[in-house]
C-alpha cells in the first residue's frame, strides 16, 4: 500500500541497511503512528556514498493497517532480498523486495509460527542466513531454521525480558542479554542453554556482539557498573572474561560490529557514538551529541562503506561517515604488487649489468665478459656421421 495522502509522519522507531545483490545499499526505516493523524510506516531510501546521504524521498512506502500496531525491530536477510519486521501487536511480517533503484515494490507475507506471540524486542538472522531468532519482551527466545521456520530452540523463560541478542560468525552460538543484567549463551545445534556469563553483583550486562573477523573468537558486551559504562571481552573458547575497558563515557543503548569485524561501535542514551578498532581496542571515531539528548535506538554499519546508520525518535535516521583509516581497495593491492615486481626486475637488471660476473667468479685482468653469438650449423660436420638403418 502506498502512502499518498500527504499526512504527517510519525517518529522513527527502527532502521537497517539493505545490501542488494546489485551492490546497491538501501536503508529501511520504521515509523510509528502519530496519534490519529498518521499511520505506522515502512520507508525505503537509497544511499549515495559520494555525498554520504539518503535520498530526500523514499523509493517506496508501505502503510500498516491500524491493527498491526507500530514497527518495533527490523532484521534484514544477508541476501538483501527480504527482511522481517516485528510489530507491537505481537506479529511479524516478511517483506520481499522487487525492482531496482528507480522503481521498487514491497510484497508482504505473514510469518508462521511467530504470530501473536507478544512484542519482540529483538529479531536477527545468522551471518549465513540459515537461522532466524526472536527475543520477546516476555523473555521468550526462539531460534528457527530459515526459511522453513522449523523450531530449533524454544525457551519460554530464557530471561525476564530480552534486551539484545547476536549470532556467532559460524552460527554455532547465540548470545542474549536481559533487562535484569544477566547474559546467556545458547548452543544452537543442541537447542539448549550452554552457560551464563559471570558478572559481579554491581554489574549489568546489557548489550552483546560476537567478533566477526574470523580470527578472534571473542564476545563483546556492554556492561553498566554503577554510573560507569564498560566494554567487556569474553573468550568464547572457554567463556572466561578476558578484561574490560571504558570506551563510552555514558550509558550505552546500542552496540554494533562492522561486517568485516574490524570495528566495534557503541551508541549512548544521550546521542553520542564511538567507533573502536577491535585489534587494539582504541577509539578511532567519536561523535558527540549526534542525536542531541536522545536515546540512539539503531546503530548499524554500512555493508560496503565506513559509514554508520543511526536512528532516534527525536532526530530520525542519520548516516555518518567515519573518520577511520581508509581501507585498501583490491585494485590498489594489485597495483602495489605490480610495482614491487617491476622494481625487483629493475634491481636485478642493474645488478647484472654492473657486476663482473653474475655468480661472482674471479676473472683475470684481461678477461672480458663473453659475448653471446647465435649458434650456426656446419653442414660438413653432419655429412660424415650420417645415421643409416640399424640391423637388430
Amino acid at each position: 500500500m502506498e502512502n499518498t495522502d500527504g499526512s504527517p509522519q510519525g517518529p522513527v522507531t527502527c532502521g537497517s541497511w539493505i545490501r542488494r545483490p546489485e551492490n546497491l545499499n538501501l536503508v529501511v526505516i520504521g515509523r510509528s503512528k502519530r496519534g490519529s493523524s498518521s499511520s505506522s510506516l515502512l520507508q525505503i531510501f537509497t544511499f549515495d556514498p559520494k555525498t554520504t546521504s539518503l535520498s530526500s524521498k523514499p523509493l517506496t512506502t508501505f502503510v500498516f493497517e491500524a491493527v498491526d500496531g507500530d514497527p518495533v525491530a527490523i532484521a534484514v536477510h544477508p541476501s538483501g532480498d527480504d527482511f522481517v519486521c516485528s510489530l507491537s501487536n505481537g506479529s511479524c511480517k516478511l517483506f520481499e523486495l522487487y525492482g531496482n533503484e528507480t522503481h521498487m515494490k514491497l510484497l508482504t507475507k505473514e510469518l508462521a509460527p511467530p504470530q501473536n506471540i507478544g512484542s519482540q524486542n529483538c529479531i536477527t538472522f545468522s551471518v549465513d542466513g540459515s537461522k532466524f531468532a526472536t527475543g520477546g519482551s516476555d523473555g521468550h527466545i526462539r531460534i528457527m531454521e530459515w526459511p522453513s521456520m522449523n523450531i530449533i530452540l524454544d525457551q519460554p523463560k530464557a530471561h525476564k525480558s530480552v534486551r539484545d541478542m547476536d549470532f556467532s560468525l559460524d552460527s554455532e552460538f547465540l548470545a542474549s542479554t536481559s533487562t535484569d543484567g544477566s547474559a546467556r549463551i545458547w548452543k544452537i545445534e543442541d537447542g539448549v542453554p550452554l552457560t551464563t556469563l559471570s558478572r559481579n553483583s554491581d554489574e549489568k550486562i546489557e548489550l552483546c556482539r560476537f567478533s566477526k573477523d574470523g580470527t578472534k573468537p571473542f564476545l563483546f558486551c556492554a556492561i553498566q557498573k554503577g554510573d560507569k559504562s564498560l566494554t567487556g571481552v569474553w573468550d568464547i573458547s572457554n567463556w572466561n572474561k578476558i578484561g574490560h575497558k571504558r570506551l563510552l563515557r555514558k550509558s550505552a543503548s546500542v552496540m554494533a560490529i562492522s561486517h568485516d569485524g574490524k570495528y566495534l561501535s557503541l551508541g549512548s542514551k544521550d546521542g553520542d557514538i564511538c567507533v573502536v578498532e577491535v585489534k587494539k581496542m582504541q577509539i578511532h571515531h567519536y561523535s558527540k551529541r549526534l542525536h542531541l539528548g536522545t536515546n540512539i535506538a539503531t546503530l548499524e554499519f554500512c555493508p560496503t562503506e565506513r559509514v554508520v546508520l543511526t536512528t532516534s525518535v527525536e532526530w530520525g535516521p542519520l548516516v555518518t561517515k567515519l573518520t577511520v583509516p581508509k581501507d585498501w581497495k583490491e585494485w590498489q593491492i594489485y597495483l602495489v604488487l605490480l610495482g614491487l615486481f617491476l622494481a625487483s626486475a629493475l634491481a636485478f637488471y642493474i645488478f647484472f649489468e654492473n657486476s663482473d660476473s653474475f655468480w661472482k667468479f674471479p676473472m683475470g685482468k684481461d678477461q672480458m665478459r663473453p659475448g653471446f653469438k647465435p649458434m650456426s650449423r656446419d653442414p660438413e660436420s653432419f655429412d660424415d656421421h650420417t645415421w643409416g638403418p640399424l640391423d637388430m
